[in-house]
């Protein structure tokens, strides 16, 4: 039987995710960038967002087949409360409930930090995605129209939300992710989300 594994990545497993979302750049809209980033400056996001967010990956039987992370939705302060998410699959690897569980995991984790919204960005048109993050619990916030150029046409940006927790009293400040990465309830959460996925 194959070894599934949802954790929080490492910076040695840079070059594995980085291999899996090149792809993504070169092939498809999903993602923004024209070129896939150095091994250099993936790892330098990861060390700058992984400060305070967490950062995932699926491995089965070692092999990185999934990761996801949070990043900050805008930097003024009054938006410290709110995030953005990425999640990448290997192609091959699709319809296995891997998405599914990094964003389980995802909601758990943020939610343990004390943030409230989470937001992502879904290049139009991508109906799949969209049906993907409505199972999800996202709902759709908005549209940025043709604000985005790539393969020689603009592009609408439609961006999804999903609370993760009740908008009640004054917000806490948020606890950096390594704070707490290493409790049980992280484990837990991670163990928990990790059953969604199939094979």
């Amino acid at each position: 039987m194959s070894e599934v594994v949802l954790r929080v990545a490492k910076e040695s497993d840079a070059a594995d995710m980085l291999a899996l979302y090149a792809p993504y750049v070169i092939q498809t809209t999903v993602s923004s960038e024209y070129e896939p980033p150095t091994l250099e400056e993936f790892l330098g996001r990861m060390r700058t967002y992984g400060e305070r967010l967490p950062w995932l990956v699926c491995t089965i039987d070692g092999e990185v087949v999934g990761y996801g992370y949070a990043s900050p939705h805008r930097t003024r302060a009054a938006y410290q409360w709110s995030v953005e998410t990425s999640i990448y699959v290997a192609q091959e690897w699709h319809r296995h409930g891997i998405a599914g569980a990094i964003y389980a995991a995802l909601f758990e984790l943020l939610a343990m930090q004390g943030y409230y919204n989470i937001y992502v960005g879904i290049t139009s048109p991508n109906e799949r995605s969209m049906k993907f993050h409505k199972a999800m619990g996202f709902i759709i916030s908005g549209a940025y129209q043709e604000s985005m150029y790539k393969f020689g046409q603009w592009r609408d940006v439609l961006w999804m939300g999903k609370i993760l927790r009740p908008h009640e009293g004054e917000p806490q400040p948020t606890v950096p992710f390594p704070e707490i990465q290493d409790s049980p309830l992280v484990a837990r959460a991670l163990r928990q989300a990790e059953q969604r996925i199939h094979l």
